[in-house]
């Protein structure tokens, strides 16, 4: 049996008499599982010792009996300080109710659902005001959003590596604060940038004429390098925080709970704890929207709309409310135990279900303590192709997550004509019950069908074939809102393909400026750049909601009067008749793909020696963030821009897009996402056909162990085997 590190010693080596050969190791794997060399009467010995949540007081009792004459070993246990949930010596009994696999499960749920909510969730909802904001281009803006798996790449190996075989939870609570740093100091610039003020101009007629002078655009240009762009620096050291912070949760994390928990329940606390990380970006989503509702000046009041393209939202709060919160959640994780009470019994199991490699470190159980080991642990992953293919399906499956959380809203905003707010919102109603419920149950179906091996990569095939084929929802697009100069002509004349024209006979005798995008829906059903290529004159009335209305706009014709209409301040509502079925197929497309996850993540942790997990998870990490999370949003980000009708104009430069053609928009994530899920699918087609069966069937082993309801957790318990 492997010795791990347990506190500050090794797991208790089996007694030599409990099993009938001499030899300790073969040449079969990291681990020589006991079960191919021993009865279950020995193995149910070996199970009491390794059980024992402490030191085992071996006290052999003789007994005659008239059937036969068999020496009865007792073994006893104390309850140790090492498995005391506690501070230091601060180890109160009212805290051990907590020191169970539930307990530590909701504290570890609580701060992947923090990080989730605070990673991929606000930073995804508030990109657009922070670029507004600080005057940031997308470049610099992705680059923000890029420092988290940067950041978290450079870690992974050292904090996987040494953290594997250290205090896992002790790990997990520095990690957590040193996020609830990297929240602090994103929401710093708020405090220091000083305060958000903004010209606002009622921008009819009146307002644009005269403003044709090319001199006092560069005057406003001038005005405008306002040195705010240095700011993504302090943006990036946040996220660089964050990045760090988070590396130990789903490494150790994971490993951690599958240490604790009987292998046939561990899919159940991974699907719940990852559940708990899907619902996290969801929260954010609709939380982040929400505060971009409040001006980012709390109290101050403004003649500013949320419809305005000058609202900037209170991005900040989320921000400073997250780093109150980690630091809260990191304090209980920092008191549990290397090793929680009654973890040793499931030792034997886990080596049952692991495939066997052939590796150098069998023999030496000290494999792994010093940075000397790196570069064989390394080779022996690499040697593992079932490893690698896992990792590689990983990381096309993170490409699509990663862009599609990233531009998700952008997607619905293009598609169905909403604000930033509303697309948020929108898409967060949509991943809770899909992410969630997909991971969740994921989870629960390889525990129900208890799944091993194979089947779980089986199973991992039938979801991304599944999601593959929802994929073609993209072949349907929302018809574009018609936009004067952009997607059609002004007063139903035809716009010659792929050019735009702002400018029109209705608005041509005003010297209208694209400065200012301003956006308004006409009483003839099309939309308008701003009240001046609207012909809209000077001023606005309040209508019954609330919202600027103009009358009287030469470009707009009533069909009935022959008149001037009016227009009202924002975009038009899209009328497409698909969107509920659109909606139905990108559920699909989410929930399949989280459905996959964690089986996946079971079927990693299953390949791979007991002692190499964490580091197998780290290096799985930085494979799926180095080739999916980092090109993943650049990638989409790209393909989604070339779907742009209309872009800024920042003094000369190009800034972000305002209109996007949905019908190429639909076209091109459609090709990048079919070619990621084929490669995934292709992926987990070869690891199926490489995965070696494990020598020894895990059922047979558990049914010579006691039950999960007969090993109590209890540190005083005595349990009796006969040999």
């Amino acid at each position: 049996m492997p010795q791990h590190a347990m506190g500050d010693k090794h797991f208790l080596s089996l007694p030599k008499h409990l099993f009938t050969s001499t030899s300790s190791t073969t040449d079969s794997g990291c681990d020589t599982p006991p079960s191919s060399r021993a009865s279950p009467a020995s193995l149910r010995s070996a199970h009491g010792a390794l059980g024992s949540s402490s030191q085992p007081l071996f006290e052999p009792q003789v007994e005659k009996r008239s059937s036969q004459a068999a020496r009865e070993v007792q073994y006893l246990s104390s309850g140790p300080q090492s498995t005391l949930c506690g501070w230091q010596s601060f180890t109160p009994k009212c805290l051990q109710v907590f020191n169970t696999p539930k307990g530590f499960l909701f504290f570890l749920c609580a701060a992947s659902f923090l990080q989730g909510m605070t990673v991929n969730g606000f930073i995804n909802t508030v990109i657009t005001s922070i670029e507004r904001r600080f005057d940031l281009h997308s470049y610099q803006s992705g680059l923000i959003a890029s420092s988290y798996d940067i950041a978290a790449c450079l870690c992974l190996t050292f904090v996987s590596y040494f953290g594997g075989n250290g205090h896992k939870p002790r790990w997990l609570g520095w990690g957590a604060l040193v996020l609830g740093i990297g929240s602090l100091v994103f929401a710093l610039p708020h405090f220091t940038a000083g305060r958000y003020e903004v010209e606002i101009d009622d921008e009819g007629l009146g307002t644009e004429t005269g403003t044709c002078l090319t001199n006092q655009s560069q005057v406003e240009c001038k005005d405008r390098a306002s040195g705010l762009s240095s700011y993504r620096l302090i943006f990036m050291l946040g996220q660089l925080l964050h990045g760090v912070g988070a590396t130990p949760l789903y490494t150790l994390g994971v490993t951690y709970l599958d240490e604790n928990v009987k292998s046939s329940y561990s899919p159940i606390y991974i699907a719940i704890f990852y559940t708990a990380a899907i619902l996290g970006p969801a929260a954010g989503y609709l939380i982040g929207g929400a505060m971009l509702n409040v001006y980012t000046e709390v109290g101050q009041r403004t003649e500013l709309t949320t419809d305005s393209p000058l609202w900037v939202g209170a991005w900040w709060i989320g921000f400073l409310g997250a780093g109150i919160a980690a630091f809260l959640i990191a304090i209980p994780i920092l008191g549990y135990p290397r090793q929680l009470p009654g973890s040793q019994r499931y030792v034997v199991m886990r080596a049952a279900e692991t495939q066997q490699l052939k590796d150098h470190s069998r023999d030496n159980p000290a494999f792994g303590k010093t940075v000397r080991d790196l570069p064989l642990s390394v080779w022996i992953l690499l040697r593992n192709p079932t490893f690698i293919l896992l990792c590689l399906a990983g990381a096309t499956e993170a490409t699509l997550i990663a862009g599609m959380s990233t531009f998700g809203p952008k997607f619905f905003e293009a598609q169905f004509s909403l604000s930033a707010s509303e697309a948020a919102t929108l898409f967060g109603y949509l991943v809770v019950p899909a992410g969630g419920g997909g991971t969740l149950l994921g989870g629960f179906l390889v525990n129900k069908f208890k799944l091993r091996g194979s089947g779980i990569i089986r199973f991992c095939l039938f979801c991304t074939l599944t999601s593959l084929l929802a994929f073609f929802v993209f072949l349907m697009h929302c018809p574009n809102v018609h936009m004067a100069g952009v997607t059609t002509g002004y007063v139903g004349s035809l716009l010659p393909k792929g050019q735009l024209d702002l400018k029109a006979a209705c608005n041509a005798l005003y010297c209208c400026q694209p400065r200012h995008y301003s956006p308004l829906c006409g009483s003839d059903g099309t939309m308008y750049y701003s009240p001046c290529y609207a012909g809209c004159p000077e001023g606005a009335v309040t209508g019954p909601g609330g919202q600027k209305v103009y009358r009287g706009c030469s470009c707009i014709l009533e069909k009935a009067s022959s008149g001037w209409g009016n227009a009202t301040a924002g975009k038009c509502a899209s009328t497409c008749q698909s969107k509920p079925l659109l909606l139905v197929l990108v559920f699909v497309v989410i929930i399949f793909t989280f459905l996959s996850s964690i089986p996946a993540l079971t079927a990693t942790l299953r390949c791979v020696c007991d002692r190499q997990r964490s580091f197998a998870l780290g290096i799985q990490w930085i494979v799926v963030r180095t080739l999916g999370s980092i090109p993943g949003p650049i990638a989409f980000g790209w393909v989604i821009d070339k779907a742009c009708l209309l872009w800024q104009d920042q003094c000369g430069h190009q800034g972000s897009c305002f209109v996007y053609k949905n019908e190429a928009m639909s076209r091109y994530l459609l090709i990048a996402g079919l070619t990621f899920k084929v490669l995934g699918f292709l992926f987990f087609v070869a690891a199926y056909f490489l995965y070696k069966s494990p020598s020894v069937s895990s059922d047979g082993l558990e049914a010579s162990l006691p039950s999960q309801s007969s090993a109590s957790d209890s540190p005083t318990e005595q349990l009796q085997s006969n040999v």
